[in-house]
């Protein structure tokens, strides 16, 4: 493991809007935007900087209404401002071209930056981050889709969400479902996601965007054309086991991708918890052989 120690930085991007983000490696190496999903924040990439800083600079962000990024109090949850609040981050660090990393809600981040930067995505390393509607489990996903309909005309259902998305059971849930062995998870890590995510006024930031999500669905079109006509590298590593994105989600990036590798893992959802040693060794390879970095 490289002994390249991360750096902890915030800076304003936007009025109100100051973003809290991981760096390390050097900053004439080529960077990796590492973009996280629900219900955490950039510390789910603590234990894969260190294994590429020798090789990338990295920029691992907290999303607005995660982490420890702050917003002002009209900030609107939304995936385009949170896109949006990325781009201007990637701006004031003066970063013109990244591969991504996505997971999870980070992959509509990831896409949305893509279709506003075409020119300068380097490459995808997709870990269970979604672009096919065929990789909504709906083990996951069929609550919130009643919830779409519901919005306006059942608030009592709503309401019956917010203990969903803030109880503890769930969330660790989400770090145990589909891994053989739930001692080589770091407790840790789900423990700071259950604080953080329990904070005043994140029912709301979450219902928002729980809500906003099926925006990015309507959005999906737009990814894949954007994977066919880039012609970029793809790595799908994925969690086989995972019951939010499921496999045939990681199977359709086979239709719109030519240059492809599909690596799966015997985990669930947080694949990085179980595999982060196999992850990083084909992220390198893919981005730093194979592309010549």
């Amino acid at each position: 493991m490289s002994n390249i120690i991360a750096r902890f930085h915030k800076i304003q991007v936007q009025d109100g809007v100051k973003v809290w983000y991981r760096e390390a490696g050097a900053a004439g190496n080529p960077t990796i935007l590492l973009l996280h999903g629900f219900p955490t924040s950039s510390n789910m990439f603590r234990n894969l900087i260190p294994l590429l800083a020798e090789h990338f600079h990295i920029i691992a962000p907290d999303l607005p209404g995660f982490g420890f990024t702050e917003t002002p109090e009209n900030y609107t949850f939304s995936f385009d401002s949170l896109c949006e609040s990325i781009g201007y981050l990637l701006d004031t660090l003066r970063i013109e071209k990244f591969a991504i990393y996505i997971f999870d809600y980070g992959s509509p981040v990831g896409f949305r930056l893509a279709l506003k930067f075409p020119s300068r995505i380097t490459g995808i390393v997709t870990q269970n981050g979604n672009a096919y509607e065929e990789g909504l489990d709906d083990r996951f996903w069929g609550p919130l889709k009643k919830y779409w309909k519901s919005y306006q005309s059942d608030p009592v259902f709503v309401q019956s969400l917010i203990p969903y998305l803030q109880d503890p059971a769930n969330v660790i849930r989400q770090y145990h479902d589909g891994v053989a062995d739930i001692e080589s998870v770091d407790p840790a890590a789900y423990t700071l996601d259950i604080a953080l995510i329990q904070r005043s006024g994140q029912a709301d930031i979450q219902l928002r965007l729980f809500f906003d999500y099926q925006n990015n669905i309507k959005l999906y079109p737009a990814f894949q054309r954007f994977l066919r006509d880039s012609k970029i590298p793809v790595l799908v590593a994925w969690g086989a086991n995972d019951t939010i994105f499921s496999v045939a989600g990681a199977e359709a990036y086979r239709k719109d991708v030519d240059d492809l590798k599909v690596v799966y893992y015997d985990t669930g959802h947080f694949a990085l918890e179980t595999h982060v040693v196999a992850i990083a060794e084909e992220i390198i390879s893919m981005l730093a052989e194979n592309q010549g970095y």
